[in-house]
């Protein structure tokens, strides 16, 4: 099919690139970002060097990966992705994905992580549950009025939002440099980042699986991108892979100075229980009372930007895909959805959508990487066929073993389990899916390159008889 012509033939201005990469990272930058990395450094120490650049290969290259697999493939979203294995399963995965991240797990977060470190502690324990229902009410109504207009979303989460929480965020960086609580060199690391530093920032990166909210904000992003007049598939692909880029790497920047305050903390303070805590810790100690506030602050207009970034590509998708429901009905029902979840039932619901979770990260790994690399074997439906039907046993297994204790403590639960410890290598890791999704590329790659060959013997030896 021929390209659509850009609306705007003229390259784009730095200033544009800037906000398009400025809501792309507001999109990813939610409150596991930020307390994540602080918690890291603590735990590392004096090797948080290696544990860093770990987890920059999982927290920074993966995200950026899902964004490119979006450019490369010239996608629209999650159902692009899964299309080469044909609508049903793109359909299927669309919505398991949207749901998973949505309304059963990741936007109900995004209101009670700024609620339950920002603002219950300065409440009456009496009053923990009428706070949420208020703060929640405010939290989903503003991202609905955000994400009411999709040309207001790049506009205010790329040039009010984002850039607010950077200043704040910057204003910390800044105490942290000029009046450091004490040398990140000299502190003790703990047993398990002694050994084994880099291993273990790599796994911490992983588990943020930030991969999955790239595919997720796909469709925000490539819609953005054309209300600028990149509406050329081609064009658009250019502006999304060079966001991506610009974006992360911002990213990575501040995961490194994150990690680095989190180390510096040790001089002052022990190992804390999480990252918000040790979060806490450092704003108040250079802020006093007004550092909780500040705190309050960061992580409410940062999980701002991700709900808004997460409801909007919930209703984007939908509404392209089952059109007679508008987008703003779509967002609505996203939005209820999310604060009925995160007021009546979110950790019943989390114990039960977190093995959806462990189940939909090993196709979505498998995914991104199959569209990164797709050029190269011309989006060959087999080669997904035989790398996902490969992924499906470890998806399978994860899922099992994330689901509550009556599932997973089960004689089938524990057979379950002691096959997978034994036999997948990387199980105990979270990496089960690694060697078997190699084997199928292996197999469908082989496939693919030797298929030509396999036709012109079986033709020569068709003309000899």
């Amino acid at each position: 099919m021929k390209d659509l012509q850009d609306l705007n033939p003229n390259p784009l201005r730095k200033r544009d690139y800037f906000v398009v990469s400025s809501m792309l990272f507001g999109l990813f930058f939610g409150a596991g970002n930020l307390i994540f990395p602080i918690h890291l450094g603590q735990l590392a120490g004096s090797h948080w060097v290696l544990a860093t650049l770990g987890f920059l290969v999982t927290a920074v290259l993966l995200p950026l990966l899902s964004v490119l697999a979006v450019a490369v493939t010239r996608s629209e979203g999650v159902y692009d992705i899964g299309k080469p294995l044909g609508p049903v399963f793109a359909l299927v995965f669309m919505i398991m994905i949207h749901a998973t991240i949505g309304p059963l797990f990741g936007t109900p977060r995004t209101a009670t992580v700024p609620f339950s470190v920002g603002v219950q502690p300065l409440l009456p324990a009496s009053m923990a549950h009428v706070g949420l229902l208020v703060f929640s009410v405010v939290f989903f109504g503003l991202a609905f009025l955000i994400s009411f207009r999709e040309s207001n979303i790049m506009t205010t989460i790329g040039k009010v939002l984002n850039p607010l929480f950077l200043l704040l965020l910057f204003s910390v960086f800044l105490l942290g440099f000029s009046h450091p609580m004490g040398s990140a060199a000299d502190q003790a690391a703990t047993v398990a980042y002694k050994h084994a530093s880099f291993f273990n920032g790599f796994l911490q990166g992983y588990n943020t699986m930030d991969a999955l909210a790239g595919l997720a904000f796909g469709v925000t992003v490539v819609t953005a991108v054309r209300q600028l007049g990149k509406t050329k598939p081609s064009s658009n692909a250019k502006v999304t892979a060079k966001a991506g880029v610009f974006a992360t790497a911002a990213i990575g920047f501040i995961y490194v100075v994150l990690i680095w305050l989190g180390t510096t903390t040790l001089s002052t303070y022990k190992v804390s229980a999480d990252g918000g805590v040790a979060f806490n810790q450092l704003v108040t100690y250079y802020l006093g009372g007004f550092g909780h506030a500040l705190l309050a602050t960061l992580l409410t207009v940062t999980c701002l930007t991700t709900a808004v970034g997460l409801v909007a590509a919930f209703a984007q998708d939908f509404h392209k895909h089952f059109p007679k429901v508008s987008y703003r009905t779509w967002l609505g029902f996203m939005c209820l959805a999310s604060f009925g979840t995160a007021n009546f039932g979110l950790d019943t619901i989390i114990q039960w959508s977190t093995p959806m979770l462990m189940f939909l990260y090993p196709f979505a790994m498998v995914l991104i990487l199959l569209s990164v690399f797709s050029p190269l074997f011309d989006r060959d439906p087999v080669v997904y066929a035989l790398v996902v039907g490969f992924t499906t046993v470890p998806a399978v297994l994860d899922m099992v073993a994330a689901f509550p204790p009556v599932v997973s403590q089960s004689a089938f639960g524990q057979a379950l389990g002691t096959f997978q410890a034994h036999v997948l290598p990387f199980a105990s890791l979270g990496m089960d899916w690694v060697a078997p999704a190699a084997i199928g590329a292996v197999l469908g790659l082989g496939y693919h390159f030797l298929r030509p060959v396999l036709g012109r013997t079986r033709a020569t030896s068709s003309e000899k008889e």
